[in-house]
């Protein structure tokens, strides 16, 4: 079985359909969180998970919109937060709402979370790929992270770790949008990248209001 591995969508529809056209025919498809923030499409990233039915956990930018759990968001942040709660539905946000902070799929051979295994609900800790190791790891063959929007995957004997990246404004370097393919039968991963139209999401985050730093920052990848 091959499942694709998506996270931190953050409302960028743009990045979400060149991923979703960009992935190689997989079985099953889940999300590590964030579905919204950030960018200016919150209720479409929303509404293509759900009619795809694809099992997302709950992300901290996710928690602020629909919970109204408070954070330590900088400005940026917080404006795509506010403006995500003027543009969801109240059939949207329930969704949202009821989003679980990890989920175990395929007969428990998948465990995906937003930040840290331990820390699922608080996301004070963020996991870099250079700090995995086999003891993030518990019944499960493969980890999913999200939270940090940094690409990696280590394998050990124990299983694998994987952070897809993020869709909608990775942080690592490369402004490509992120995900990953795994064979669960197999054991192996596969990451990927690919180009969006940036140009594009920088011109509807200047048409929203939102900080013009947004969609400056994704042209760098950072």
């Amino acid at each position: 079985m091959k499942v694709g591995l998506i996270s931190d969508v953050h409302g960028n529809r743009v990045a979400l359909e060149a991923v979703l056209e960009d992935m190689p025919p997989v079985d099953e498809l889940v999300c590590a969180g964030d579905v919204v923030g950030y960018n200016p499409w919150p209720a479409a990233c929303v509404d293509e998970l759900r009619e795809r039915a694809v099992p997302t956990v709950m992300g901290n930018h996710d928690a602020a919109v629909a919970a109204e759990t408070p954070f330590r968001f900088n400005g940026m942040a917080r404006a795509g937060v506010e403006y995500a709660k003027t543009q969801l539905s109240a059939d949207q946000l329930r969704w949202l709402a009821d989003l679980p902070t990890e989920r175990v799929e395929f007969d428990g051979l998948l465990k995906v979370v937003h930040g840290h295994p331990d820390d699922p609900d608080r996301y004070t800790r963020y996991t870099y790929p250079e700090e995995f190791s086999p003891r993030l790891l518990g019944e499960e063959d493969v980890l999913v992270l999200g939270h940090t929007h940094v690409q990696g995957v280590e394998r050990y004997a124990e299983g694998i770790v994987v952070n897809p990246g993020s869709v909608g404004q990775p942080r690592d370097g490369d402004p490509r949008a992120g995900y990953a393919v795994v064979d669960l039968e197999a054991m192996t991963v596969e990451t990927h990248r690919v180009e969006y139209d940036v140009e594009a999401v920088q011109e509807a985050v200047r048409e929203a209001g939102l900080p013009e730093r947004i969609g400056r920052r994704l042209a760098r990848g950072k």
